[in-house]
């Protein structure tokens, strides 16, 4: 245990009156342990001898250790401690390794000094650091101790699974890997190639601010090959200089499989125990729980996620991305964790394609991140890029296909040019009409912003009449089974659609026209979304109608499943609230003999 004992001369010489009662009497803090093991360890804080306390006095979480009192990455008030009247109190918080040391401050604030125009991006008035009380000494995470923020992903390749990981060193790391959890059974080796990105790549507040930098670390990546099909491989990253990780394990996918398992979700961001900067997500939890748990029930079977835009939701403040990969690790280390560019992850004023119909529609939502982060701390595949037009290196993870099982899942990129004649309308023309209806059944075509939707209203009505005009054509040429979207924050499975008009039944009340079913998943854990009726405080926001072409929609969180065969792709919306199906639908897989005709797909509602 650690303690440091402050008598605050310097407040009681500039504060006589004010303070004096505070400052007359020494205020001490001690924090235990001094070193931390690995992200995620708690560390215990006390606290007494705070005079005349304020229900406003806060703890203040500072990493690097030296960072000026605004620079904090969190704050604790220290009336969330039981018995804080008395001036002392006790509060454990998790932390995770940043890379630097970390102390923690406590500042005396009066609602006096309360300022509303100062606020932060969830309309909280930032806490004042006027009135410094005492300061702890310096904690750190013990070196040697392995990599982190394990997360993988598939190539496009057969035999091949890719695994990323940071370290503070970026010193030649390596991925071990076997059919064997013991040191002999991880008996192949892979080698790992590094990359980061720094302050200057950034281009926009508070990415390139010190309020909102931190040092990313080095990013390494690493592909494991040679995997034989459908086997649960043990690995770990690291090396024997700088210390090795724990032992994870995956399923590798098989390349002569007839199914396929995805958990997909949007929007689903990351839960800080502090109070920060931007609102965190604190249903994310939920998320991952209930994710960790489907794929434990699965056992030996592979399985993928996708994330559907809308990622981390740091805009800005790194050490959320930090946050955001060692929450995820759990569920990304043991199956690959796709993802596409939303516009929290991107958007900025300056952006390469900005078309005057889409001015009031890209904004600054990226925080000054430019797609940095996502470009370099995900590696999904193919080759897709755009450049940024700034100091930044070029945005990567666009747009880009694999199959897994009889699923061919296609990801495009609507903060980025989809136009005609672009780069991306090309690859997504030519990869749609490639596909092997006979392999691949089913065609899974997810992007962020959605294309159908009916809880915005005119938001992002100009960009959706564009994917309308110039997307949709292509998903109905080419009989895409399903569409996912996120950006709203909210659940909703439309009919099979075609220009805002559901298919036709035949007489059997079976067989749909081939359009596809558009879903929106944004609900695996932000909450700005206002639901379909009012909310008590916010009385006068619009209710959205539910059409007919509607036929499902739900306010709570959760995520959703795929299981899929050569006979029928299930469907199904799982809440968070209990970890139970709330909606599902099958989809019958095409006959392709008769690929040509425009109702081969049977549709069950369930």
């Amino acid at each position: 245990m650690i303690g440091v004992r402050n008598p605050v001369v310097l407040c009681c010489a500039l504060n006589l009156f004010a303070f004096l009662s505070v400052c007359s009497s020494d205020v001490s803090i001690s924090v235990s342990p001094k070193t931390l093991l690995r992200s995620r360890d708690p560390v215990a804080i006390w606290w007494s001898g705070v005079s005349s306390p304020s229900k406003l006095d806060w703890v203040g979480i500072y990493s690097p250790a030296n960072s000026s009192h605004d620079d904090f990455i969190g704050y604790v008030f220290l009336s969330s401690s039981p018995g804080w009247e008395n001036g002392s109190g006790f509060i454990s918080i998790p932390l995770i390794n940043l890379r630097s040391s970390y102390r923690f401050r406590i500042f005396r604030w009066n609602e006096s000094e309360v300022d509303v125009t100062r606020v932060d991006k969830d309309h909280n008035p930032l806490p004042g650091t006027e009135h410094l009380l005492v300061e702890s000494e310096e904690i750190e995470f013990k070196p040697g101790r392995g990599p982190e923020q394990v997360h993988l992903a598939l190539t496009g390749r057969a035999g091949e699974m890719r695994v990323m990981f940071v370290t503070s060193h970026g010193e030649e790391s390596f991925v071990r890997y076997g059919l064997a959890r013991t040191r002999k059974g991880l008996d192949q080796v892979a080698g790992t190639r590094v990359e980061r990105y720094e302050k200057e790549h950034m281009c926009g507040a508070p990415a390139n601010q010190s309020v909102g930098w931190r040092d990313p670390g080095y990013i390494h990546d690493g592909v494991m090959i040679n995997l034989e099909n459908k086997q649960r491989y043990f690995y770990q990253v690291g090396s024997n200089q700088e210390g090795w990780s724990n032992i994870y394990s995956f399923v590798s996918p098989d390349s002569n499989s007839n199914e396929t398992i995805a958990f997909l979700l949007g929007d689903m961001g990351t839960f800080t125990p502090y109070t920060t900067f931007q609102r965190t997500q604190a249903e994310s939890k939920s998320t991952i729980k209930w994710i960790s748990r489907d794929l434990r029930a699965i056992g030996d079977r592979p399985a993928i996620i996708s994330h559907v835009g809308d990622i981390s939701y740091a805009r800005g403040y790194a050490w959320l991305w930090d946050t955001f990969f060692t929450q995820i690790e759990p569920i990304a280390s043991a199956a690959p964790y796709h993802v596409c560019v939303g516009n929290h992850e991107y958007d900025w004023p300056s952006q390469p394609w900005r078309p005057d119909w889409a001015a009031n529609i890209y904004k600054q939502d990226g925080g000054g991140e430019c797609g940095v982060p996502f470009s370099l701390r995900f590696n999904m595949p193919g080759n897709s890029s755009e450049p940024t037009g700034t100091a930044a290196p070029a945005t990567r993870n666009l747009y880009y296909s694999f199959d897994m099982g009889p699923v061919h899942f296609v990801y495009m990129s609507t903060e980025t040019n989809f136009l005609p004649g672009s780069n991306q309308y090309q690859f997504l023309e030519q990869d749609l009409e490639q596909v092997d209806r006979g392999k691949t059944p089913y065609v899974v075509f997810q992007g962020h912003r959605p294309m159908y939707t009916t809880s915005s209203g005119h938001k992002d009505g100009a960009l959706r009449q564009k994917l309308v005009e110039h997307i949709e054509p292509l998903l109905l040429k080419n009989k895409v089974s399903l569409a996912l979207w996120g950006h709203v924050h909210r659940y909703e499975r439309f009919c099979p659609l075609n220009n805002f008009t559901c298919g036709s039944l035949e007489k059997n009340g079976k067989f749909w026209e081939a359009f596809p079913v558009h879903i929106v998943i944004g609900m695996g854990g932000q909450d700005w979304q206002p639901t379909w009726e009012p909310r008590p405080e916010h009385p006068t926001d619009p209710v959205f109608p539910q059409p007919v072409r509607s036929e499902f929609r739900a306010g709570q969180f959760g995520y959703a499943r795929i299981v899929a065969n050569m006979e029928k792709l299930r469907f199904s919306y799982v809440g968070n609230h209990d970890g139970k199906v709330h909606d599902s639908v099958e989809i019958m897989a095409p006959d392709p003999s008769v690929f040509d005709s425009t109702s081969h797909s049977l549709y069950h509602d369930l």
